[in-house]
C-alpha cells in the first residue's frame, strides 16, 4: 500500500474532498476509469483481487498526475473483508467521496438454459452481494460526512438482451434496482447513487473473451450493425461518464443511468 501527502482541496474542486474507492481497478475498464478520475483531480483507493500488479500500475499513473493513490486487495464475496477494506480506505484518505463498482468475474458466454447453477450463483455472489456489502459498509461513513455517491457500472444489455451474456446482465439488473433503492432511501443523508450502462468496450473482458473464441466474426458483424455509431467504445469513455456522476457537477443527479453504448438498442 502506498500513500502520499494529502493535498488541500479548493472550493472550486471538481470532486468533494477525499478519494474515489474503485472496485475492479485492475481491470481494463476499471483501471481506465480510475485514471480518468485521477486526471480530473480525484485521489484514489484502488481495489483488486487477483491482479495487484495491474492495480499498482494504475496507482503509479495517478501518482504521476500528482494524486494520492493507495492499493488494496479484497475478496468481495467475504463481507468481513469488504468491511475491513472500506475502513482501511477511509483511514488512508480521511474520506471517501465515491464508491465506483467496476468489479466482476470473467463472464462465460452461455445460453441461460445451459448455465450451471454454481456459475450463476457465483456471478451473483460477486456482483450483487459484493456491491451490497460494500455499500452497506460505507453508508455510516457517508452519513457522518454529510454525503457520498455510488457509481455502478451496469450493462447496455438492459436495453436489448444479448444472447449468452446472462451471467453479466442479470446480476447487473439486480444492482440497478438496488441503486435506485439507495438513491431513494439515502438521499435524505446527501447520498447519491447512479449507473453507467456499459456497451461493447475495446478493452478488458472483451479482449479476453475474443481471444477465447467467444466472439466470432459473425457476432462482431451483427453486433456492430446494432450500434448507431458503428464502432466499439473506448474505456476512457466509460471513465468520462463515471467522473461526471462522481463530481460536484452531478450533485443534483441521483437514481439515473447514462447509457455509454454507441446507441446499442435504439
Amino acid at each position: 500500500m502506498r500513500k502520499r501527502e494529502r493535498k488541500s482541496v479548493g472550493m472550486n474542486a471538481l470532486f468533494p474532498a477525499g478519494a474515489a474507492l474503485v472496485f475492479g481497478a485492475s481491470g481494463g475498464i476499471g483501471g481506465k476509469v480510475a485514471e480518468v478520475l485521477a486526471s480530473d483531480g480525484s485521489d484514489l483507493a484502488l481495489v483488486c483481487n487477483r491482479k495487484p500488479d495491474a492495480a499498482a500500475a494504475v496507482a503509479a499513473t495517478a501518482q504521476a498526475l500528482g494524486r494520492t493513490a493507495t492499493t488494496h486487495r479484497c475478496d468481495v464475496t467475504d463481507p468481513a473483508a469488504v468491511a475491513a477494506l472500506v475502513a482501511d480506505a477511509v483511514a488512508a484518505h480521511g474520506r471517501v467521496h465515491t464508491l465506483v463498482w467496476a468489479a466482476g468475474p470473467l463472464v462465460e458466454q452461455l445460453m441461460l438454459a445451459d448455465t450451471p447453477v454454481d456459475k450463476w450463483r457465483r456471478a451473483f455472489d460477486v456482483e450483487v452481494h459484493g456491491l451490497f456489502t460494500a455499500v452497506q459498509a460505507i453508508l455510516p461513513h457517508w452519513r457522518a460526512q454529510g454525503g457520498g455517491s455510488v457509481v455502478h457500472l451496469g450493462s447496455a444489455g438492459h436495453r436489448r438482451w444479448p444472447d449468452k451474456d446472462g451471467m453479466s446482465v442479470a446480476p447487473k439488473a439486480a444492482n440497478e434496482s438496488f441503486i435506485k433503492g439507495i438513491a431513494r432511501e439515502e438521499g435524505r443523508h446527501g447520498i447519491r447513487a447512479n449507473s453507467v450502462l456499459v456497451g461493447v468496450i475495446d478493452a478488458g473482458m472483451f479482449h479476453e473473451l475474443t481471444a477465447q473464441g467467444a466472439f466470432p466474426q459473425s457476432w462482431i458483424d451483427e453486433t456492430q450493425k446494432m450500434l448507431a455509431l458503428r464502432r466499439w467504445g473506448q474505456p476512457e469513455e466509460i471513465g468520462y461518464a463515471v467522473s461526471y456522476l462522481a463530481s460536484n457537477r452531478a450533485a443534483y443527479v441521483t437514481g439515473e443511468q447514462i447509457n455509454v453504448a454507441g446507441g446499442f438498442g435504439l
